[in-house]
């Protein structure tokens, strides 16, 4: 059979599974797409900014040519907000392609990287998918446990990811803890600082990773523009590190992998401050209007510093699937995190006021049922 040409890592991969569109819930549930609410892949419920979108239908008219290969214009416009070399770039079609970039830049079949129990699903994908060998170190109320994780690196380690804040439990660690970590690590081990949420965090957590990446040449840090700033479906993502990273995460990177209207979108999107303070205020009052309602429901918890919220659904490891099955047929999807060794739990991304409401309803009757 030619699936045995493949290597045995490969073949025992399972596929990402991605959160369920509104489209299949309608088809699957007989319901109106109008009326599903999706609260299951942390997109920002306010959509793109205009300034985006204006920006994308302008670019259209040259949409018959290949992009620019090497984001020109993006990497310019990075480089100016976060006041590094553009060399220190590198584009990613969203942050997931430079999660894969970085295993497979780094990182030989049977050498190790180290990751946290209950952390981004990307990183075991990741490391099996360039046949090296996991440490996975158990988390520490469900967060990263960073003391742990220096102890794990072993001499074989040449790569360790880290999720601040953490996806799917939204945990974070401060960062007088990450530099105590990026100190204790060995200079031959790189590490990725995945902060796809960092835009989330209250202003008096918010700390310049940036300067890490001055001091440290064996940090990486990851970025998306999927979330705060609402380009999901254009998929967008960079990497900023010393050119000795970027040099080789730009050699095996794709030709053209971040189109030309996904490129347009994204200048537009960083510069715009107005957008991306307005969805973090939505996301502080949305995540109130959760956890309050959690809190009278006497429904656990994780405190999150993202635009999600884990929450128990039940005590029995069928809690989870049960609960979420309820809440589909009423047209409301969440996040299943059975694959995360956590069958109890979901996770709900903060939507628009109406949409959480809509979310809290449904959940009661769930539950009673």
């Amino acid at each position: 059979m030619p699936t045995e040409f493949g290597p045995e890592y490969v073949r025992r991969l399972a596929p990402y599974q991605a959160g369920k569109p509104i489209s299949e819930v309608a088809r699957e549930f007989g319901l109106d797409e109008a009326g599903i609410v999706k609260l299951a892949s942390n997109e920002n419920p306010l959509g793109m900014p205009e300034s985006a979108r204006q920006a994308m239908l302008a670019a259209v008219a040259d949409i018959g040519r290949y992009p620019d290969a090497n984001g020109f214009e993006l990497k310019k416009a990075i480089s100016e907000k976060y006041k590094v070399p553009e060399d220190w770039i590198t584009l990613g079609n969203g942050s997931n392609d430079i999660l894969e970039l970085a295993a497979h830049a780094f990182v030989q079949p049977q050498q190790s990287i180290v990751y946290s129990e209950y952390s981004f699903a990307v990183y075991a994908l990741a490391t099996q998918g360039v046949g090296a060998r996991a440490i996975v170190v158990p988390s520490v109320n469900y967060g990263h446990d960073l003391g742990a994780m220096a102890r794990a690196i072993e001499a074989d380690t040449r790569l360790v990811f880290i999720a601040n804040p953490n996806n799917p439990t939204g945990t974070f660690v401060p960062a007088a803890e990450i530099e105590k970590f990026l100190v204790a690590v060995p200079p031959e081990v790189v590490v990725v600082l995945d902060e796809a949420y960092n835009e989330y965090l209250a202003p008096q957590l918010q700390y310049e990773s940036v300067e890490w990446v001055r001091r440290f040449p064996n940090l990486l840090v990851s970025r998306t523009m999927s979330k705060a700033y609402g380009l999901a479906g254009l998929r967008v993502g960079f990497a900023i590190a010393q050119p000795q990273l970027t040099d080789l995460l730009n050699r095996i990177r794709q030709p053209f992998n971040v189109n030309s209207l996904a490129q347009a979108a994204a200048i537009a999107a960083l510069n715009d401050k107005e957008f991306l303070h307005k969805s973090a205020q939505m996301n502080a009052a949305g995540y109130v209007q959760l956890t309050e309602a959690f809190d009278e429901m006497g429904i656990e918890y994780v405190p999150s510093y993202g635009n999600f919220v884990l929450m128990k659904a039940g005590s029995d490891d069928a809690a989870g699937s049960r609960v979420n099955l309820a809440l589909l047929k009423q047209g409301v999807i969440v996040r299943p995190v059975n694959n995360y060794g956590l069958p109890q739990w979901l996770r709900v991304s903060i939507g628009l006021p109406q949409e959480n409401t809509a979310f809290l309803n449904a959940l009661k009757k769930a539950l009673a049922e």
